[in-house]
């Protein structure tokens, strides 16, 4: 066989795929009754997450055609890319959100399924055009906070944390509207892309903005106000999680920080439980917090006390001694 080439032949006697198949299938089965308590989809058809991605950068176009969608669109044909583009991915949509109601409605008849969907889809339709207005405020969130923000095109194209935004603005409408599980995939769409992980369930304000990013958790009950500015690092998460008398965990229930107007909220900082930070409020980097603060709370901590020492001196005393020897001051080999 010729270097670089793979070996492609089918060896046999290694394995029995037969027992394999048979066994992987029994495998399944008692996982999927052991789960039967809480199952709520099964194996007749699921939403699919390849599908919701392809779906969101559909949408993503459809709301910026500009600068999210082809780079056919042009000013004169953008109307007419938003037309076509919603045509079908609307039409894909409403699919993703029938698989979904096909079990969270299991016991009720198809055409009740079938009407849950398309008052869904409706509903989301009719506001996409408030939702690119939130967003649109979102992009000079983002321009007016960072200096580094050449143009609302740079912020729109480049920052991680707009397609962060963008897809909780979309998966948060979903989630309200009752397709919960198309919402979550299109939440972790973006998360998988921007190391930014929002709840769909997370309320969030106009005017948001998360600078870089990256490590960014905002938790399902997470409430947040109008004009805030989170730093990479953020957490604002659970502090406990309350259990019923079996030891299961209860859902949905309020757990999570709520952050009012214009607070700013520095790297590294971790809010955590029902508490309420006040408005205009500071929270500096690394803080760990989990009592509420009044409105205009400076919240930073404890300076550390440290000692400045020559790095030079402390690492590559060889390197001093060379420098000192120098006859012109400038060691020779540094």
């Amino acid at each position: 066989m010729a270097d670089g080439q793979g070996d492609d032949r089918i060896v046999e006697g290694y394995w029995d795929i037969v027992a394999l198949t048979a066994e992987l299938g029994a495998a399944r089965s008692r996982w999927r009754q052991a789960q039967r308590h809480h199952a709520e989809y099964g194996a007749e058809g699921f939403p699919s997450r390849d599908n919701l991605t392809k779906i969101m950068q559909s949408l993503c176009g459809a709301l910026f055609p500009l600068r999210l969608g082809p780079s056919f669109v042009r000013l004169h044909n953008e109307d007419a890319y938003v037309a076509e583009t919603l045509q079908t991915v609307l039409s894909r949509l409403y699919g993703q959100i029938r698989l979904e109601l096909i079990y969270a409605l299991k016991d009720e008849p198809a055409e009740a399924v079938d009407r849950e969907a398309a008052r869904i889809i409706a509903a989301f339709a009719q506001s996409l055009p408030a939702l690119r207005v939130l967003l649109d405020t979102d992009v000079d969130a983002a321009f007016l906070g960072d200096p580094a923000a050449r143009s609302v095109d740079e912020v729109l194209i480049c920052y991680p944390s707009m397609l962060a935004i963008i897809h909780h603005r979309l998966a948060h409408r979903l989630h309200r509207l009752g397709a919960p599980l198309v919402a979550r995939i299109m939440s972790e769409i973006a998360h998988g892309k921007t190391g930014i992980d929002i709840h769909p369930g997370a309320t969030i304000g106009q005017s948001f903005f998360i600078d870089h990013g990256t490590g960014v958790v905002i938790g399902e009950t997470a409430i947040v106000g109008d004009r805030v500015r989170l730093y990479q690092g953020v957490t604002l998460g659970a502090r406990s999680f309350p259990a019923d008398d079996k030891g299961a965990l209860e859902k949905a229930l309020p757990r999570h920080p709520i952050i009012e107007d214009d607070v700013v909220v520095y790297a590294g900082a971790t809010v955590l439980g029902r508490i309420i930070v006040g408005s205009r409020s500071v929270i500096g980097g690394n803080v760990w917090l989990t009592d509420s603060v009044p409105a205009d709370s400076n919240v930073r901590q404890a300076k550390a006390h440290y000692e400045v020492t020559s790095r030079v001196e402390v690492s590559a005393p060889h390197r001093v001694h060379a420098m000192l020897e120098s006859t012109d001051g400038v060691g020779e080999n540094i």
